[in-house]
This record gives C-alpha cells, structure tokens and sequence, in this order.
C-alpha cells in the first residue's frame, strides 16, 4: 500500500512538472506572438480602413447614371452625400477598434477605457445599422419604375445584420469584461 502511494505521488510529481514545463514553454510561445498578433491585427484595421475609404471614392464614379455626370455632380448627389455621413459611423467604430487593439497591446485590457471603447463600438454599429435600413428603405420608396432595387436591397439586409451581429458580440464582451473588471475590483479591496 506504501508502494503504490509513493509510486502515485512520484507520477504526480512527473505529470506536475510536464505540465509546468508545458504551460511555461506555452506562456513564453504566447508572449512572443502576441505582440505580432497585435501588429498584425492593427495592419489589419488600417487596410480596411483604407480599402473603405478608396471604395468610397471611386464607387460613385463607376455607378450608371454618374457617367454622364461631371465630378462635382456626381459628388454633390445627397444620396452620395448620405453615404459620406453614414460612413462616419464606420470610421469611428473602426477608430475604436484601433483604440481598443492598442490598450491590448499595453496590457490595459481590464480597464474603463477598455469597456468605453467597447460601448462606442456597440453603438456605432448599432447606428449604422439605423442609417443602412433607412438608406434601404429610401430607395425601396423613391427607386424609378424602371430600374430593379433587389441588388441594393439585400446589400443593406447583409450589412445590416452584419452591424447587428457585430454590436451583439461587443455587448457581450462589453458585459463580460465589466464583470471581470467588477471581479478584479472586488479582489483587490479583499486583499
């Protein structure tokens, strides 16, 4: 009986270090990426940002009826014009997700800024959902006989439960993290 307690307690010893050695070698291996992960992350917003923005430039140039219109009318039309307006939501949730990349990177993640950060991003995209139904419903009710709104239509049903389905998930990351902030909070005033 002594035997197969010492033998138990000596491949628990075996099994502790493997995981110790295993859990530090996989630390290290998550420290050393994670500030590529970061960078690379931050490339990523910034080439959508830019991939955006050069969509809302040349686009109205390329739609059917701007080709026989010159630069300035084809700019100054005020569904163009909405469009700019619309997008700003966009950038400024973007701008947010920027943020919020930035206070992972300085390890400041449990934070207020973070769960502010995480707030405006929900309510962008809770808006720009607003502002994409609205747009679709304006030309469902002012498209001409002749021309078929069905394309235009199901990009704005598509974007919109897409801003949808992203301000769900950072709402929930918004509560978890207040929670965990809470949590964090409460064990320190207990220490």
């Amino acid at each position: 009986r002594k035997r197969l307690f010492f033998e138990f307690r000596y491949s628990f010893i075996v099994y502790q270090s493997i995981f110790i050695t295993f859990a530090t070698s996989f630390k290290i291996n998550i420290i050393r990426h994670e500030k590529n992960f970061n960078s690379i992350s931050l490339n990523i917003i910034v080439l959508i940002g830019i991939v955006a923005l050069i969509i809302l430039i040349w686009f109205p140039l390329t739609e059917g009826r701007a080709t026989h219109l010159d630069l300035f009318s084809t700019y100054a039309d005020p569904f163009i014009l909405y469009g700019y307006g619309a997008s700003i939501a966009f950038f400024v949730a973007l701008y947010n997700a920027f943020r919020l990349l930035g206070y992972i990177g300085q390890n400041k993640v449990f934070s207020t800024n973070s769960v502010k950060t995480l707030k405006n991003i929900k309510h962008c995209a809770i808006l720009l959902s607003i502002l994409i139904v609205v747009a679709g419903l304006f030309i469902r009710l002012t498209h001409n006989t002749e021309d078929d709104p069905a394309g235009f239509l199901a990009i704005c049903i598509v974007t919109t439960f897409v801003a949808i389905v992203v301000a769900t998930a950072v709402a929930v990351f918004e509560k978890l993290l207040q929670n965990a902030i809470d949590m964090k909070s409460e064990n320190d005033l207990t220490v």
